[in-house]
């Protein structure tokens, strides 16, 4: 009996085994291509080189910081067959024991400098830790059992997305910590072009802690390796980094992001007008929140109906509950069948200025600078430079710059 009983335990053990075996495989992505005549390999994202990365994984427990982007295309490449990468990493049996939760939330939905809570993920249960709102980086409390964090993130390669200021405070506390790193990288849309003034000093913030440009040319695993070796961390302390890097990628190359990075960028032509276009949030304009064109258009109560024909009221919508100018009609100019820039283009917010009613109150000092980094802008401005007058100013900065940058990249 015994014998029978062993025979059959063995049996139902074997089973087992390969039924959660060919689960697990079936969430493994397939990164293979077969390419037509011609056509380029498509870029394989960070996270889905699972080969790479998950035997550092294994047997530890894991915290992963995440949003509706950190995702795995099941077939190796952008489309709508995807999981997300905390439901993945559990059903390959990973530990996945602590999430945390950038602005716009663990899954990606919440309002522009909407608070977000700490809370569960409802579809996993694994708890969430908040670093939007009152707590930014996460506490030693936060990183009790924790063997390693996960940062999967989609970035746009502007300063001023909040995103890299959380991943600073993540490496941050990490190095603090004991606690290494892996960032999966993932490409950079605005990758193709640096410009813009560089931060100064007295302008940190949350919507800029580095002495970098608007647009700095840079993946974010590439950042990372960055702000650790310009020791930009509390103290110089330096994070246990590992960057898991993408397939088939230049900063040249084309990428059509398949999921919207934040609400109010719904688009490819938004995010490339976003690094442009999101200085009027620290003016009396409206770059479109609580419209379906968010950073395609811009408009304000404040402009001549004559030469801003282009008209739009803002709404309460996803991504904007109390939008700028709400129920007012604003004029302005629509700017989503525009072409490509791979350039910063500031000629929109002089001409609003120089046309505004309320010139006096066109800019909110505060919010601009920090913005901007620093207040040479705002003066240029109202002191009637052009365009091509203030970008000139910027170029000894840029190029010194550019030398940092060239030590940390991975991709040309």
């Amino acid at each position: 009996m015994r014998l029978k009983q062993l025979s059959l335990d063995v049996f139902l053990i074997s089973t087992l085994f390969f039924y959660f075996l060919t689960i697990s495989c079936n969430q493994t992505p397939n990164n293979d291509q077969k390419l037509a005549p011609g056509e380029k390999p498509h870029i394989i994202v960070g996270a889905n080189q699972f080969d790479k990365y998950i035997d550092l994984l294994r047997g530890k427990n894991v915290a992963v910081m995440a949003n509706n982007t950190s995702v795995i295309f099941k077939d190796g490449i952008s489309n709508s067959n995807y999981t997300h990468i905390v439901d993945s990493l559990l059903s390959l049996g990973i530990e996945v024991t602590k999430g945390f939760a950038p602005e716009h939330g663990f899954r990606g939905s919440a309002d522009a400098g909407e608070i977000i809570l700490d809370s569960k993920d409802e579809k996993t249960g694994v708890s969430v830790v908040s670093l939007y709102g009152d707590n930014l980086k996460p506490s030693p409390s936060n990183l009790e059992n924790i063997d390693v964090v996960v940062f999967d993130i989609q970035d746009v390669g502007v300063r001023f997305y909040t995103y890299l200021s959380t991943l600073h405070y993540v490496m941050e506390a990490c190095a603090e910590n004991g606690i290494p790193v892996i960032v999966l990288d993932r490409p950079n849309p605005n990758g193709h072009y640096i410009d813009g003034p560089v931060l100064e000093e007295q302008f940190k913030s949350f919507v800029g802690l580095h002495p970098v440009p608007i647009v700095y040319g840079m993946t974010i695993g590439e950042y990372a390796k960055m702000i650790n070796g310009e020791k930009w961390l509390k103290n110089g302390v330096r994070c246990d980094l590992t960057v898991i890097p993408l397939k088939n990628y230049t900063h040249n190359s084309a990428y059509s992001l398949p999921l919207r990075p934040s609400p109010n960028l719904p688009n490819d032509k938004s995010i490339n007008l976003y690094a442009s276009l999101c200085m009027f949030e620290g003016t009396n304009v409206s770059c479109g929140r609580g419209t379906e064109m968010q950073f395609q258009i811009f408009g304000s109560p404040y402009l001549p109906k004559d030469s801003y024909n282009f008209t739009f009221t803002p709404q309460p919508n996803y991504g904007s509950k109390t939008p700028k100018d709400m129920n007012q009609e604003c004029y302005g100019l629509d700017l989503s069948k525009t072409e490509n820039f791979s350039s910063l283009n500031f000629t929109w917010l002089i001409d609003a200025y120089n046309s505004s009613a309320q010139k006096e109150k066109f800019f909110n000092e505060e919010s601009f600078n920090k913005l901007a980094g620093t207040t040479k802008l705002k003066e240029q401005i109202e002191q009637g430079l052009t365009f091509e007058e203030i970008k000139a100013i910027w170029q000894e900065d840029l190029t010194t710059f550019k030398k940092v940058r060239e030590k940390y990249l991975i991709y040309q």
